[in-house]
């Protein structure tokens, strides 16, 4: 089935999950934060809002919500841009809560004025104690004529250790209705506004405002935010301003995996991955880099977002979706490790090389053909070659059967300076066409101008928990020796891809094109899903602690409990954020 009609397929299961949504009047938006790269529990957000703009045959707003001057800026706006596009995903409008700053103040301003909000100058850990417990701020019956006073000293910065809080409940069951702060001030110069403002507005008295005001019909966003929309109906009937649908999906949690953006900085900022792109990391850029599809990305996100079960996911559940997409549309080709290889000699092989065509794939002749060159000498891997009896017959791969007839174990040859582990001596026997219960070579011909230098690049888990809680030591749980380089000789053609290339190297698994430099194509393994080692690389990494191994299965009630603590200390996260 196309891609296309695989969406569109997707698209039925979400026919009535909106509610008071009409074709051509739907309005949703994407408001990220540009403090960071776009990750994967954004993609989840930003396709959903997409698609269901779509399906109504309405639109979708991109809106920055740039309220926190501290931590954005341009480069984290500009790549934002860039995920999105990768994504396939291109907003019909682009905004940013900046645009509304003065709006939202007044806003402020006549909640303050009409009893609905105060100034409070409480510390920041006697204010969240009497959040916790219940307890009303000694500011909150200050007068409206002594709060507005603060007020207009306070949006000049000569108040800074005051911020605003709306006037909602001190005891109420939903803690996020404590009298939520609403206004705080930051001493940093804003990417877009500069030092036009003192005071910035927090998400949640923002959010419901210009959402509002932008005619957003239906806000879709995690169910991270569900005790949180008491607040946003609130802020929006207590202003008299328009409401509109809120529309919760399950938030997206994975093993072995931190979202936090603060966390992530930490990685780049000490120097454990290459940046916001690494192909360890969560981000947009990260996971496709490391070969992730878009269609991949696509239908799993529309096959699970109606649902608003919160679970704990294992990665290999998307890439064996990835896989099922690009097995059959990936052409073939061979690697041989130049670091642990063998020669075979073929007494009565071509003397001189020869090329024939092959198909690229045996079930998908769309791809074309790739030349295989055919030679007397032929390189083996080690693993491979080294339980090979005298008098043996083999089977060289899209070539024939063939007798070895002597091993050396003690060669010193060597083949473009490397050594050769070992040298067998063997015929060719191509009239036979038995092929059954012998040994499988996969090969390339020993003609030096005619192999790739390949780079082959694996990687295990960056965080090695796969559940990680609030309390953990994060430095402890941070592997430091996740990426492993294997070095290779390739089919002729491998020079010639381009970046972003996916394709499998047969006996192997997939790899995806990452740069190329005259001496070394540098490629990166696709994960498959399969809880073994990434390949069959031989290298140092222990299967059991792979990106798929360490994925380990969780039951339900493991996924039960781990999402109730996922969403304890997001909300735990959230309240210091405001604060």
């Amino acid at each position: 089935m196309e891609c296309a009609d695989r969406t569109a397929q997707l698209y039925e299961n979400y026919k009535g999950v909106l509610k008071n949504a009409v074709e051509g009047q739907v309005v949703t938006r994407f408001p990220p934060e540009p403090s960071g790269y776009l990750h994967i529990g954004h993609i989840k957000a930003a396709m959903l809002n997409y698609h269901y703009s779509k399906m109504y045959k309405g639109k979708m707003i991109l809106r920055f919500d740039d309220t926190n001057p501290v931590k954005e800026t341009q480069e984290f706006v500009d790549n934002i841009l860039k995920d999105l596009e990768n994504l396939e995903i291109f907003p019909d409008l682009q905004t940013h809560t900046s645009d509304y700053f003065a709006q939202i103040l007044e806003m402020c301003e006549k909640l303050i004025s009409e009893g609905k909000a105060y100034m409070d100058n409480t510390s920041v850990e006697e204010m969240r104690r009497q959040r916790n417990e219940g307890i009303e701020s000694l500011c909150r019956n200050t007068s409206v004529e002594e709060n507005l006073a603060i007020w207009k000293e306070f949006i000049q910065g000569n108040q800074p250790d005051y911020c605003v809080r709306g006037k909602i409940s001190v005891d109420d069951k939903n803690k996020c209705m404590r009298d939520p702060v609403f206004y705080r001030f930051t001493d940093a110069k804003h990417i877009r506004t500069g030092d036009a403002f003192k005071v910035y507005p927090t998400y949640d008295f923002a959010c419901p405002i210009v959402d509002s005001l932008e005619g957003v019909t239906h806000c879709l966003r995690s169910s991270e935010f569900n005790d949180r929309n008491p607040m946003y109906h609130w802020i929006l009937k207590a202003l008299d301003m328009r409401d509109l649908e809120i529309f919760d999906y399950s938030r997206l949690n994975l093993v072995n995996t931190v979202l936090s953006k603060r966390k992530l900085q930490k990685l780049v900022d000490t120097g454990v991955v290459e940046g916001w792109f690494d192909p360890r990391f969560p981000t947009v850029q990260g996971i496709l880099r490391r070969g992730l599809q878009v269609q991949t990305l696509k239908e799993f996100m529309l096959e699970q977002g109606p649902s608003r079960n919160t679970v704990l996911m294992d990665w290999s559940v998307l890439w064996s979706k990835n896989k099922q997409l690009i097995d059959p549309i990936a052409p073939r080709y061979t690697a041989i490790s130049s670091e642990n290889f063998c020669l075979v000699e073929l007494t009565n092989g071509p003397e001189e090389h020869y090329q024939e065509e092959h198909p690229l794939h045996q079930k998908n002749s769309d791809l074309g053909n790739t030349k295989v060159t055919f030679y007397k000498q032929v390189l083996v891997e080690y693993d491979d070659a080294k339980n090979i009896q005298a008098g043996e017959k083999v089977t060289f791969m899209k070539w024939g059967n063939a007798v070895i007839d002597s091993i050396d174990t003690e060669t010193s040859e060597v083949f473009k300076g490397q050594p050769v582990k070992l040298k067998l001596t063997g015929r060719l026997t191509l009239e036979d066409k038995d092929f059954k219960k012998t040994k499988k070579l996969t090969w390339l011909s020993a003609v030096e101008e005619l192999l790739s230098p390949l780079n082959l690049i694996e990687f295990d888990v960056l965080i090695t928990k796969a559940k990680v809680e609030e309390t953990d030591n994060f430095d402890e749980l941070i592997n430091h020796n996740s990426k492993f380089e294997t070095k290779a000789f390739g089919s002729p053609d491998l020079r010639n891809l381009a970046p972003n290339s996916v394709f499998q190297l047969e006996r192997r698994g997939f790899y995806i094109i990452d740069s190329q430099s005259e001496t070394s194509v540098n490629m990166i393994f696709i994960p498959d899903g399969k809880t073994k080692g990434m390949s069959s690389l031989g290298s140092k990494v222990d299967p059991k602690s792979t990106a798929q191994g360490s994925e380990q299965k969780l039951s339900k009630k493991q996924q039960a409990r781990a999402a109730k603590k996922a969403k304890k200390q997001q909300a735990k996260e959230e309240s210091k954020k405001e604060e």
